[in-house]
């Protein structure tokens, strides 16, 4: 991402230019993949090899998704055995940091969602305890007892700043460490108090897992093939491109982790 930043956010090639158009107007790349297209055109850098064997259809999940949750704790947090973990936001993003805390050993790991529903989906990848933020007085305090004084770690997969900053207070003072990985809305700020932060907890962010995409995707790519983690169950549903539209009204209803496009 960074070596095309300047023309990604455009819509454009890095020279300038869109190699799309129709009845003579351009047609942007979005964010440089140039998605629901059946023919599309990327920049070499952005292209990763994966192993021949790997089906299409399932490691399409791996360019964002799963390398975003998994990578969170792998790289980002560097989560170790036994370590205790809070996970706000059982989406797509969120089922996949459980996943990742399992594979990595970790002890307790927490789901939080407001969906009871997504208790299933979390114990499926390795939940041990779901909290359901509607069913207590006051979720911060709920979680630093369930933890025994504050998680090890806490990641925010949901983009709102409120849960943010909760997800912050729910770590263990003197070495917790609360990651955000959802993105709020433009323009809204995060905050604390200073004493949430002199006490030793640290905030910090994690964008496309810390990963290195044409190193890292190909390594998630075989964890996936050798049943490390799981991408099949995730795939709640296969479309066409003319219901792609549908794709986002199940997402939008929280329906769906994720939906694939087949042309």
């Amino acid at each position: 991402c960074t070596a095309i930043r300047s023309t990604q956010g455009k819509g454009l090639m890095p020279d300038g230019t869109s190699r799309f158009s129709f009845r003579g107007q351009p047609v942007f790349h979005y964010m440089g993949c140039s998605t629901f297209s059946n023919f599309t055109v990327l920049p070499e850098i952005a292209v990763a090899k994966i192993r021949p064997d790997a089906p299409f259809d399932k490691s399409c999940y791996i360019g964002c998704g799963v390398t975003t949750g998994v990578g969170a704790v792998v790289n980002t947090a560097k989560v170790e055995p036994g370590a205790n973990v809070v996970v706000f936001g059982l989406g797509g993003i969120g089922l996949n940091v459980i996943q990742g805390a399992r594979l990595v050993g970790a002890d307790k790991i927490i789901g939080v969602d407001i969906n009871p529903a997504k208790e299933a989906w979390g114990r499926r990848f390795g939940m041990t305890d779901f909290v359901n933020p509607m069913d207590v007085p006051d979720i911060v305090a709920h979680l630093v007892a369930l933890t025994g004084g504050g998680a090890d770690y806490t990641f925010d997969c949901t983009g709102n700043t409120t849960v943010m900053r909760q997800a912050l207070e729910a770590c263990h003072r003197g070495w917790g460490v609360s990651v955000v990985i959802g993105v709020a809305e433009s323009g809204k700020e995060i905050s604390t108090r200073p004493f949430q932060l002199v006490t030793g907890r640290v905030w910090k962010g994690s964008a496309f897992g810390g990963a290195r995409g044409r190193t890292d995707v190909p390594k998630i790519v075989d964890w996936y093939m050798t049943g490390k983690i799981e991408i099949d169950p995730m795939i709640t549903h296969v479309l066409t491109l003319d219901e792609i539209n549908k794709g986002f009204d199940l997402m939008h209803s929280g329906e769906s982790i994720r939906s694939v496009v087949v042309y």
